[in-house]
């Protein structure tokens, strides 16, 4: 078994290593961005129904 950079001729010089790694890191960044917050309204609605919720058990 051989290793990941076994083959010198396949490896990529640093300004794509650079780009590559830059283009994952953006990706990352939007997939694991927070989830925007409900309007102040929306949540004040889904608070209610959560008591309305509550008290009904």
């Amino acid at each position: 078994m051989t290793g990941p950079f076994a083959n010198d001729s396949e490896q990529i010089d640093r300004r794509t290593s650079r780009a590559i790694r830059d283009a994952v890191g953006e990706r990352l960044q939007q997939s694991l961005r927070p989830e925007p917050r409900l309007p102040t309204h929306l949540e004040q609605l889904l608070n209610e129904l959560k008591k309305r919720d509550r008290d009904s058990h």
